[in-house]
């Protein structure tokens, strides 16, 4: 059973069952003592980006939005054990063509991560048929939605466990605006904490 740590802000680290160690978008917390197979970063921007606090093992890769949307078209990538694939991610802080969301599928878990952005129409064409167990959704309200729309998203999306992330640009976690998301199977995770996919 894959494992899940949130490092907070948008840092996340899987660890599959199969061993493979995977980053998305590092840049705060703690747990990069684990050489990654893997690193996604959704976007460009520095609270997203910081590869360098991680120790990449022999033939790891480092994949980056450009990787998973090119030409306008999304593409999917398969990487050992894991599916990833790139999915839309917009506002008016983060253009369409430099930003992804990632769709992942390990070990019979569906998890979306939705990178920086705002309600987009995927997510009721597409996410909300997928059956997702996890989606992480941003809640800052100055650079993406706030905890109002992400619960919105949450209530369209209707994965089993929805779970606010990207909270508060000046710190990895925010109690007040986790506290204002709303959704079904709504899940909290303060930095440090890992829970079983």
């Amino acid at each position: 059973m894959a494992k899940l740590l949130y490092q907070g802000h948008s840092s996340i680290r899987i660890v599959t069952d199969g061993g493979t160690v995977v980053f998305l978008d590092p840049y705060v917390g703690k747990g990069y003592d684990l050489p990654a197979d893997l690193v996604l970063v959704t976007h460009e921007h520095f609270d997203h980006n910081q590869v360098r606090l991680v120790s990449m093992k022999k033939g790891g890769k480092i994949l980056r939005h450009g990787d998973f949307l090119s030409g306008g078209k999304y593409r999917t990538i398969v990487f050992r054990d894991l599916t990833i694939e790139g999915t839309p991610a917009c506002n008016r802080n983060h253009p369409i063509d430099q930003c992804v969301g990632l769709l992942i599928s390990v070990d019979g878990i569906k998890l979306y991560d939705a990178g920086d952005t705002s309600r987009t129409d995927y997510m009721k064409q597409r996410l909300a048929n997928e059956n997702l167990d996890y989606a992480l959704l941003p809640t800052d309200g100055i650079f993406n939605m706030n905890a109002e729309e992400a619960s919105k998203c949450a209530a369209v999306i209707r994965a089993k466990h929805s779970i606010p992330i990207h909270m508060n640009p000046r710190a990895p976690f925010d109690q007040k605006i986790a506290d204002a998301f709303h959704a079904e199977g709504k899940l909290v995770l303060k930095p440090g904490d890992e829970i079983s996919l």
